[in-house]
């Protein structure tokens, strides 16, 4: 019989509420996962910060564990949420977006498709009331429950989010645009965002995932994405953190590659209190590449972790990792990249790099890149870096009649753009551009006098 820990019983309360209300019509394999997964989420709470767990060795989530963060049971009115949701427009290409609210698939802020010629690009509550057998295989198959509580408890609530299934050879290609939006509420909310994209052989889909949310209010979002890259297909991912400032995310992805397929990452993060993107691919056959991008700008008391996991597992194989970050205030920031190369795993080719640059003497980075090398016959490189801004580079730009402050804010801007040029969308872009380089902070001050 489900049962519940006293310091789990305002989740419980919650899990009871979905199973037996709105989440008791599922099919019965979803109904057991749920089961299953919260006894799992039961037995092992949440993650520790604890001596030995390396996965969150410099990452303490004591402050989302001592909140009550509670389920929204019913979508809010949808009235002047529009204006929330990021709006760039994306011509020649087919375009779906899903819009959720506070958990909830919102059908008057989306353009879905269910396109019998072989595009789904729906609601999981959609997909499961029509017995969708792929669901059934995919779902969970990635993000196993066994990797932390935080996957355990958004399996456990499992019921809405976003479902992608482009079939085998479907010729043209795809954008689909996924927002997760929390609104402003009296009490603390959590929300779980499910995601599952399954692109089939030789297919061409881009995944836009963006969270967002109010600057203000305190709320967590433990949002678990799953992503089957068929052969030879081609996935690009783009996943924005704009998250308010007192926010807390915590966001795990899983992705598993096909022979010959391509799938290309990139991840950008403003904003929240505590992040966590933690991120493991899976080149599960040859011919296979990867490229996982990021960048982040944290300030304030921001603390954001990025754990980027790649494991060659057949030969032929190629990834690039290559995350930078932008460092204010008091804020802290940890890097934990690992690329892994099996024995059979041949002729594997990876290069990883983290580069941050640290604006502040109270700033903070924690880099841990590393390479596990069982195969004999591979090509392999890993760096790390953390300064500050060249000075000399800094004068010289002054000695051409810039502002010690512009000349700051375009070294800055020229740090991020490596990472923003690799952004094949050009709406997606140049909004990125604009975000980031509107966060730039004003050094003038503190770098004081240039020599």
């Amino acid at each position: 019989m489900t049962s519940a820990l006293a310091k789990h019983a305002h989740y419980f309360a919650d899990f009871q509420s979905l199973v037996h209300g709105r989440g008791a019509c599922a099919p019965s394999w979803l109904q057991s996962l749920r089961e299953d997964a919260w006894v799992k989420f039961n037995a092992t709470g949440f993650p520790t910060s604890r001596r030995g767990n390396e996965r969150w060795k410099y990452t303490n989530v004591g402050p989302i564990a001592k909140v009550n963060f509670g389920v929204t049971s019913q979508p809010p009115a949808v009235d002047g949420l529009k204006a929330l949701v990021p709006d760039y427009k994306i011509d020649g290409s087919t375009v779906y977006d899903l819009v959720f609210v506070d958990g909830h698939y919102s059908p008057e802020l989306s353009s879905p498709s269910h396109d019998s010629n072989g595009v789904i690009a729906s609601s999981l509550v959609t997909a499961t009331n029509d017995s969708n057998s792929v669901l059934e295989s995919q779902v969970g198959h990635y993000a196993c429950l066994d990797e932390d509580g935080f996957v355990a408890l958004n399996t456990a609530f499992l019921n809405d989010g976003a479902y992608v299934h482009v079939v085998d050879g479907y010729p043209e290609s795809l954008v689909v645009r996924l927002t997760y939006l929390t609104t402003n509420g009296v009490t603390a909310k959590v929300t779980h965002p499910r995601t599952l994209v399954v692109a089939g052989r030789n297919t061409d889909v881009t995944v836009v995932e963006c969270y967002t949310g109010p600057q203000e209010t305190s709320y967590l979002t433990n949002a678990v994405t799953e992503i089957s890259v068929g052969e030879g297909a081609n996935v690009g991912h783009y996943r924005l953190l704009l998250e308010g400032n007192k926010a807390f995310h915590v966001g795990v992805s899983r992705v598993s590659q096909k022979k010959d397929s391509s799938f290309n990452s990139a991840s950008f993060a403003l904003g929240t209190a505590l992040a966590r993107n933690d991120m493991e691919v899976l080149l599960d056959d040859s011919g296979a590449y990867c490229e996982l991008n990021g960048l982040y700008l944290t300030a304030d008391n921001q603390h954001i972790d990025n754990l980027i996991s790649i494991d060659h597992a057949q030969p032929n194989c190629t990834s690039r990792l290559n995350y930078k970050g932008i460092l204010d205030g008091k804020s802290k920031a940890v890097f934990g990249g690992e690329v892994m190369v099996r024995r059979q795993a041949q002729k594997s080719d990876a290069e990883q790099t983290d580069k941050n640059l640290v604006l502040s003497k109270l700033a903070e980075v924690d880099s841990k890149p590393s390479l596990l090398i069982y195969a004999d016959d591979v090509k392999c490189s890993h760096g790390a870096t953390a300064g500050h801004i060249d000075e000399d580079t800094l004068f010289y730009l002054r000695s051409r009649g810039l502002d010690l402050g512009a000349a700051s804010r375009m070294l800055i801007h020229a740090f991020a753009s490596e990472i923003i040029d690799t952004v094949k969308l050009e709406p997606l872009k140049d909004y990125l551009d604009t975000l980031f380089t509107a966060a730039i902070p004003d050094k003038s001050l503190t770098f004081g006098s240039a020599k």
